[in-house]
């Protein structure tokens, strides 16, 4: 007995209502329809087997445009029917409706779901269909620097690709069209795709529970802007650092480690459905983090294989070529199981994964018993309640990455030159390079604060002191050291 899979369906009996069955195996992966086994698979035989194999193959003809194979089947003495629907290359309609099968189901497809169908089918995908009335001169320099700077370490663009001009870089990495830039090219590279693709963002939250939202933000631009800027916030202002010591060694560590994390959200980034009009969610907790992309999986596909190994289906293809080109992805659909080995390398957690209107990764951990934790928004949430909070969640990010995300739940308090703050600060500093915390510390406070936080900045703008990691400003690792100035400064 054959058993019911997404290819096989059961039936005790014909009605005409099933022709949306085979409507929806044709526009698939094809599949048997079987007239004559109930719903337990016991064969129970096909009423009027004889007529049905005389009137299914005109019906079928009539109303689907198909011809399948209807042939008697004899089961132990009972006759069936079944009926043999191979994949149709082009879109099969019922009476105007399109179905599919996905799984055991027969699924009726509208809105973006018929769109994206309907394009798959005609050798379409949403990313590559032109734009009118934008060119070359609209995209953002800065998107083409960032893609520069990650694809020159590479090998999968030719060195004279990186010094052509902007509109020959386009067509090399084919953005576009009959003269016109492809959908793709302008979420990678305009400064604001959201004027065409509502909801084309990544919205951060910071949650005390479920229903208790603490503050958040809004990363928008051209898609690298919002990966750089996504991971950086995330580690940055919303994760929680554990500290430990090794003797006198100070360690911080984090529940997910970078790479697993810069991997997620690439993944959420390139295979969103940008035709749904929702930004992508990532729900921070103490001790969780969630990433929901409003995406859609391949046919037949269900969350469990996303972490096996697969070939590489991405529903935007032309995205993530480019994002390959730049040397941020592989081409071989191994994403999950590098943010897993990334996570195993690391002794952290790996995500799990469900399907839930979208594709949804969930991180969670326990907090070591014999660690404190540092971060600048745990300490924010901890000391700041009422109404305080609650009148400044929203803030939105549209700085470039290189410039410090600075927090926005507690306002600067904007220390004039001269400050005791100030002076604190560069007389801690005498004695040799220190981070945040250490300074805070130094001030006799467990934990930075938003006017440490405002005086380092402007001193650092002043001049008087110097990051000792100017080209990553956000690093975990940043220290402070006093400059010429600095210790001119604080004689003064």
């Amino acid at each position: 007995m054959t058993p019911e899979t997404h290819l096989v369906e059961w039936k005790e009996s014909w009605r005409d209502d099933y022709l949306r069955w085979l409507c929806g195996f044709a526009n698939a992966d094809g599949g048997t329809l079987i007239i004559g086994r109930n719903d337990e698979g016991v064969a129970v035989g096909a009423p009027d087997a004889e007529r049905l194999l005389v009137d299914l193959p005109n019906k079928i003809r009539d109303t689907l445009g198909i011809i399948p194979p209807v042939r008697a089947v004899d089961a132990k003495g009972k006759m069936l029917v079944e009926i043999e629907v191979e994949p149709s290359p082009t879109p099969i309609s019922y009476g105007g409706e399109y179905h599919f099968r996905s799984g055991s189901t027969k699924q009726h497809l509208t809105g973006n779901a018929l769109s994206a169908f309907l394009l798959r089918k005609l050798g379409r995908h949403w990313d590559n269909a032109p734009v009118p009335g934008v060119g070359i001169r609209d995209l953002s320099p800065i998107a083409f620097k960032r893609f520069k700077e990650h694809a020159k370490g590479g090998d999968r663009l030719p060195p004279r690709a990186l010094s052509a001009s902007r509109a020959e870089l386009v067509a090399r990495l084919r953005l576009t069209e009959t003269g016109m830039l492809k959908r793709a090219a302008l979420l990678l590279f305009h400064e604001d795709p959201e004027r065409w693709f509502t909801g084309a963002y990544v919205k951060i939250g910071m949650f005390r529970s479920e229903s208790d939202l603490a503050f958040h933000d809004e990363v928008h631009g051209d898609l690298f802007t919002q990966m750089e800027q996504t991971v950086e916030l995330l580690r940055t202002k919303y994760m929680v650092a554990w500290i430990s010591y090794r003797g006198l060694q100070r360690l911080e560590t984090f529940p997910i480690p970078r790479e697993a994390l810069r991997e997620a959200v690439l993944n959420a980034l390139i295979h969103k459905d940008y035709s749904s009009g929702t930004p992508i969610q990532i729900r921070v907790y103490r001790n969780k983090l969630r990433i929901w992309n409003p995406g859609q999986l391949p046919p037949t596909w269900t969350a469990d294989k996303l972490l096996q190994p697969h070939d590489s289906r991405p529903p935007n293809p032309d995205v993530a070529n480019t994002f390959f080109r730049a040397g941020l992805i592989e081409a071989w659909g191994r994403g999950y199981e590098k943010i897993r080995d990334a996570c195993h390398e690391a002794g952290a957690p790996a995500p799990e994964v469900e399907f839930d209107g979208g594709v949804r990764l969930l991180w969670q951990w326990r907090i070591p018993d014999d660690t404190v934790s540092s971060s600048p928004v745990e300490s924010q949430v901890e000391s700041q309640v009422g109404s305080r909070v609650e009148s400044r969640v929203e803030s939105r990010v549209e700085s470039p990455v290189e410039s410090p995300v600075e927090s926005q739940i507690e306002s600067p308090v904007g220390s004039p030159v001269g400050s005791p703050v100030e002076s604190q600060v560069l007389a801690a500093l005498r004695t040799g390079p220190l981070g945040k915390t250490e300074l805070a510390r130094a001030l006799g406070r467990n934990r930075p604060s938003g006017q440490l936080h405002e005086v380092v900045r402007r001193l650092v703008e002043r001049g008087a002191i110097t990051p000792t990691i100017p080209e990553k400003p956000n690093s975990r690792l940043q220290k402070y050291r006093l400059t010429a100035a600095g210790k001119r400064l604080r004689r003064t």
